[in-house]
């Protein structure tokens, strides 16, 4: 009986979740979700890349958190439209709420719709959210063993973000291992090296993203 109601939430969230991916590929907005432990970086990930695509594409933001308005209100101050998800303690988000979250945007307006999951490297990654690419971030505090540890993300991720590497002299993190283990999961999977606070790796992410919204368009163009 257990599996049985496993399955149907997951039947009914896909469902939704295809619902997510029409109405943004209708607008010709392309998603992407990011998932990673809590404090890896991932909003001030997206505060770094902001000012980079500025006059490139426009930018949307859903946040997802289980408590407070915290991370929309600082997305909220770079001036690019934010919705926040609040989970009431819910580990990740699901395609339901981003599905209510979208009539908040003018989706006709925005080019990349960027959607920060709830801080957690098991839960979200069973929940499609409609997106059309995954980002797994890590950061190096965190340690090298991550890809071993939670090996089903990194098999399902199209872009890993290794970040704080400005602290990577002080940490006991094992870049070798760290890329092996990346490798042997996922062997075609791209691996940016960041650091928000030097700077080091943050155009890397801007093209990322102005390759993403390229690549939509010519898919939308040809269908």
């Amino acid at each position: 009986m257990e599996i049985n109601v496993v399955q149907k939430v997951l039947k009914v969230n896909d469902e939704l979740a295809q619902q997510v991916r029409e109405r943004l590929r209708a607008a010709g907005v392309v998603a992407v979700n990011l998932i990673s432990a809590p404090g890896s970086g991932k909003t001030t990930l997206l505060e770094s890349v902001i000012p980079l695509l500025r006059d490139d594409l426009r930018l949307g933001v859903i946040e997802g958190d289980p408590e407070t308005t915290r991370d929309a209100e600082r997305i909220a101050r770079h001036g690019v439209p934010v919705t926040q998800i609040n989970t009431a303690g819910g580990c990740h988000l699901e395609a339901n709420l981003v599905l209510q979250a979208l009539d908040r945007f003018d989706l006709k307006a925005l080019d990349v719709l960027a959607i920060e999951n709830v801080g957690n490297m098991v839960c979200p990654v069973g929940f499609d959210l409609g997106e059309t690419k995954r980002v797994a971030v890590v950061s190096t505090p965190e340690g090298h063993d991550k890809p071993a540890k939670y090996p089903k993300l990194f098999r399902q991720t199209d872009l890993v973000v290794l970040n704080k590497i400005d602290l990577l002299p002080h940490m006991d993190f094992d870049e070798a291992v760290f890329d092996r283990d990346l490798k042997e999961l996922n062997p075609d999977v791209q691996l940016l090296r960041v650091s928000c606070r030097t700077g080091e790796g943050l155009d890397g992410w801007a093209d990322w993203f102005r390759r993403l919204s390229e690549a939509g368009e010519a898919a939308e163009a040809s269908a």
